[in-house]
């Protein structure tokens, strides 16, 4: 196999990253500031307007999703993996600060209510997707503040402070003075809101000026804080009477919400009040959704049903979201935050204690899938982990588990030749981590995709490419890797193979070499949809969002691989039974 490791565009990468890495072992905080020019050098795809004076609205969106909304008060980033580090650093209870949290970033944060942010992370992927996104978060708020020296725009801005609407005229009265479209201003205006105007006025009166502190960041500090997460775990399913060590394991890498959705049945049952729900909130575009997938023979009632069960879910209060809880605690269906640390969910499912009745119908039969009552099998599903998050959060479960009988994750990926919505199904994967290109035989094709999916194409034998991070490549970096016929783009496949290397295999995984894992005993799924295209000037997530039109390729992912589980647990069925009644 011939294998062509990008080097072309990647070397002002590497000296980004470097830089940013010696600043870091500094025991005093390194200012922001600091790293702009290796940040602009870089070139990266979604910081292509760094170096230039007009606002690159789709970097500053991108970055503002990802980082809580009080960062607009925030002078002093602190980063850290166990509250014990910050508290021997000085920092004194910062349990006790205001949780925070961003749209796009699953990361514990909290607040000291002046201008101190601490931030949990999970390995050195944090620190290679935080920073950057500071840095261009800082980089687009001081071109806005060069923009906003102009008296009349801030006439403008206090005239509506209050939080009202800007009527159109005084939106395109504001974008010109700024030099931006109308279009990008209103996204703007989308994300702060009523803190819209107040926000801009705040930008106008002073430069950003961020610093950032490593508190610790040793791989002895990443593993101690899986450590703490998993001996948190086991406490927790111990007191549920399960002992992860004695049972078989599904292990799935997803959202939240997926799994939960196709097997506990709540949208189907509480179908009325859904849509009593959009009635009352006059969600008309919603509302003739719904009736389009009621009259359509190719879009899933259940599909739209389970998107606005999340924000019904979100709306109605506590009482609603506790009595799901204890509905899915019966059906053997554990969720189980973590407490201390950095921020995860893990939900364990007993495959024993499931109802199929209540299953999504193209799981299966239901009377057929009454045999999973027979089984003792676990799904561990968590919450989308990042980059190398992936590597210490999978290999601590393979060690602590009895059977590892299948590994499956599902993500978001960028696709160099494909549509937004697209499903790609890699069999190849180089991992910018350890320099490997891991081989491997992805129990997925198209075909057991496409039945589940009536938009956008099934890409199966892909090669794809984890990367470092999402700002962490450029253009003549994509090309090199589009030329050697890589077009899926994400961040934790590599990872995750690093690990299953390591659970089957003697050894730590090699590094820049071709790995065949063809003989790994248990099954290997990986399942990308595409939600970026990185090559197609502002098609990245800053741009937009996925809303309901992720909602197919996260459905058709999620129903494959709950599908491979049953399928290989009625084998294992099988296979006990005739181990127990030989036949003569």
């Amino acid at each position: 196999m011939d294998r062509t490791v990008p080097k072309s565009g990647n070397d002002d990468i590497e000296l980004y990253m470097r830089t940013y890495y010696s600043l870091l072992r500094s025991s005093d905080a390194i200012e922001i500031d600091t790293l702009v020019e290796s940040h602009v050098a870089m070139n990266s795809s979604l910081h292509e307007g760094a170096g230039s004076l007009e606002i690159d609205a789709s970097a500053l969106m991108y970055s503002a999703l990802r980082l809580p909304p009080c960062i607009i008060d925030v002078t002093e980033v602190l980063v850290g993996q166990l509250e014990r580090g910050f508290v021997a650093a000085g920092y004194h209870g910062i349990a006790s600060w205001q949780r925070v949290y961003s749209t796009g970033r699953r990361r514990r944060s909290h607040f000291d209510g002046v201008s101190a942010l601490a931030v949990y992370i999970v390995s050195s992927s944090d620190i290679d997707d935080l920073t950057p996104m500071l840095t261009a978060y800082q980089i687009e708020w001081n071109k806005l503040h060069l923009r906003l020296q102009n008296q009349a725009l801030c006439d403008l801005l206090a005239r509506h402070v209050d939080g009202g609407d800007l009527p159109d005229e005084d939106f395109a009265a504001l974008a010109d003075g700024l030099s931006m479209a109308v279009s990008d201003l209103r996204r703007l205006h989308l994300l702060w809101e009523s803190d819209f105007a107040a926000n801009l006025l705040r930008i106008s009166r002073q430069r950003k000026s961020m610093t950032l502190r490593l508190i610790a960041g040793s791989l002895a500090d990443y593993r101690r804080a899986t450590a703490s997460w998993w001996n948190e775990l086991c406490v927790e399913l111990g007191q549920a009477g399960i002992d992860p060590s004695e049972r078989p394991v599904y292990f799935v890498s997803s959202n939240t919400h997926s799994l939960i959705n196709l097997l506990a049945g709540f949208a189907r049952r509480y179908e009325e009040s859904l849509v009593q729900y959009i009635e009352r909130f006059e969600e008309k575009s919603l509302l003739t959704e719904y009736e389009d997938t009621k009259e359509s023979y190719h879009k899933s009632t259940d599909n739209f049903l389970y998107f606005v069960l999340r924000q019904y879910l979100s709306d109605t209060g506590s009482g609603t979201r506790h009595l799901f809880a204890r509905e899915e605690h019966r059906l053997g269906m554990l969720r189980m935050p973590s407490r201390h640390g950095f921020e995860m969910e893990t939900q364990v499912i007993e495959l024993g204690k499931l109802e199929p009745q209540w299953f999504d119908a193209r799981l299966g039969d239901a009377a057929q899938l009454q045999r999973l009552r027979e089984s003792d099998a676990l799904i561990f599903n968590i919450d989308y982990p990042l980059g190398m998050s992936a590597y210490e959060l999978f290999s601590r479960i393979s060690q602590g588990v009895g059977r590892l009988a299948g590994v499956y994750v599902m993500g978001k990926a960028a696709t160099l030749n494909g549509r937004i919505g697209d499903m790609m199904i890699p069999n190849v994967i180089h991992d910018e981590h350890s320099q490997n290109t891991y081989l491997f035989r992805n129990c997925f094709t198209a075909r057991h995709v496409r039945a589940h999916m009536h938009h956008g194409n099934v890409l199966d034998n892909q090669k794809a490419v984890t990367v470092r991070g999402t700002f962490l490549q450029n253009p003549n970096y994509m090309d090199v890797f589009y030329r050697e016929g890589y077009t899926d783009i994400e961040m934790e496949s590599g990872p995750y193979l690093s690990a299953i290397y390591e659970a089957f295999r003697p050894q730590r995984h090699p590094m820049n070499e071709i790995v065949n894992l063809h003989s790994v005993e248990f099954d290997i799924g990986f399942l990308h949809y595409a939600s970026d295209k990185p090559m197609k000037t502002g098609q990245n997530l800053g741009a937009g969002s996925l809303s309901y039109g992720g909602v197919e390729p996260t459905y058709a992912a999620a129903i494959a691989i709950l599908r491979r589980i049953f399928a290989n647990e009625f084998a294992q069925l099988k296979q006990s039974q005739l181990a127990r009644y030989p036949t003569n």
